[in-house]
């Protein structure tokens, strides 16, 4: 090979959009990966304010449009980015002179327009699969779900190889898919410890106290308001950690389920140890995890759990249901607390017993930050992720479709 691998990778949100956490891990891989000697051209939608072309730390960024114009429903607007995703990345592939060695494709709403390139052009496509349809619905009900899901299927079937970020969600999407065994490869998700080792001048005591009273420990929820992340099951735990612990939640995220739970929490008469902050800065986020006192994640359906990872490199300690990738990320009683899923009297013993026992939390803490720093971090998983482009590239050019 002359040039130097390329690859083009599709998403449909990278910062400053940022829906989930699709965004944050494209981000730190590309730029890792730039790092490592690998071109990466990054397709996405474009985002009020952002530029439609940028280079960010040796990765070079191109927004699309998005299709502004009305979509009677979600689904009919990702078909028609699609159209408009494919179209603008066939002619950047066509201004480099076809050198994009390979397409990697996030999730399910970049799926058409992957698809499609790879057999315009001819090269390999590879999927990273963060997430299905059938395990966040568990099960699937609706033809809207089943579109979803189907579309999974077909990115899954066409893609090289499959990538996911824990064992169990290579389990679980060889079983969604009825993929073959060698087409799945896992590499796990990352942190960036340096993001909380920088800004050491703020006074977090300081910061600390536009959230909570001195005297009030702080549990920290980061997350999407929905079902699956399993935000009710800690607001029904509130009450039962406040009869031993003098403590303050805070709520990060926005979801439909903000509001019902909000009024849950007025109704008992917990609105003032309950914070919605809604969605906030990245500083402002890292500040928070590092001044809790636990950070909980009470997943139903978690295919990794990077909030636990990052509040492992914030040196918090974490109590995690034990559930999907957060049973793989934490050792109970060594880097965290596992409770059982769906249950608030489990997930309030996990919380107490942290805040209760300082020893226990700082021993949990700096064995996490450890696990953190060797296990998840970017540089290492962009080898991975590059090592694996280099195999996908070498068994394609032994093909007949070269």
């Amino acid at each position: 090979m002359a040039h130097e691998l390329t690859v083009m990778m599709l998403t449909w949100e990278f910062p400053p959009r940022i829906i989930g956490g699709i965004s944050p891990h494209v981000y730190n891989l590309s730029k890792s990966l730039a790092k490592n000697d690998v071109k990466v051209y990054v397709v996405t939608c474009d985002f009020p304010g952002a530029p439609q072309h940028e280079v960010v730390e040796g990765v070079e960024v191109f927004r699309i449009d998005s299709y502004k114009n009305p979509s009677p429903d979600f689904a009919t607007w990702v078909y028609l980015m699609n159209i408009n995703m494919q179209k603008e990345a066939a002619a950047l592939v066509n201004s480099l002179d076809g050198k994009v060695d390979i397409f990697h494709a996030h999730d399910w709403l970049v799926a058409n327009s992957g698809i499609g390139l790879k057999h315009v052009f001819r090269k390999p496509l590879l999927a990273t699969i963060h997430s299905t349809e059938i395990g966040r619905r568990n099960g699937i009900h609706f033809d809207y779900e089943r579109m979803i899901h189907e579309t999974e299927a077909w990115l899954t079937y066409e893609a090289w190889k499959v990538i996911c970020c824990s064992n169990y969600m290579v389990s679980h999407v060889k079983w969604a898919f009825w993929l073959p065994e060698d087409k799945m490869i896992m590499i796990p998700n990352g942190v960036n410890i340096q993001e909380y080792e920088k800004n050491q001048n703020v006074d977090l005591s300081l910061f600390r106290r536009r959230f909570a009273l001195p005297e009030e420990k702080i549990v920290l929820f980061v997350g999407r308001l929905v079902y699956e992340k399993g935000i009710h099951v800690l607001i029904n735990a509130v009450p039962k950690v406040l009869e031993k612990v003098n403590a303050k939640f805070v709520v990060v995220g926005n979801g439909y389920m903000k509001e019902p739970l909000s009024n849950l929490v007025k109704s008992i008469g917990l609105a003032h140890k309950v914070i919605f902050t809604g969605f906030v800065d990245d500083e402002t986020l890292r500040n928070l995890q590092k001044c809790a006192d636990v950070s909980v994640v009470p997943s139903l359906f978690e295919p990794f759990g990077i909030v636990a990872i990052e509040a492992m490199a914030a040196k918090t300690p974490v109590v995690v249901s034990d559930t999907g990738g957060l049973s793989e990320i934490v050792e109970h009683d060594v880097t965290g607390v596992k409770v059982y899923p769906n249950n608030p009297n489990s997930l309030a013993w996990g919380i107490t017993k942290v805040l209760l026992d300082e020893n226990y939390a700082n021993r949990l803490k700096n064995n996490a930050y450890k696990k953190a720093q060797e296990k998840y971090n970017w540089d290492k998983i962009s080898q991975q992720t590059k090592t694996i482009y280099e195999t996908v590239l070498n068994e394609y050019s032994k093909s007949f479709w070269a």
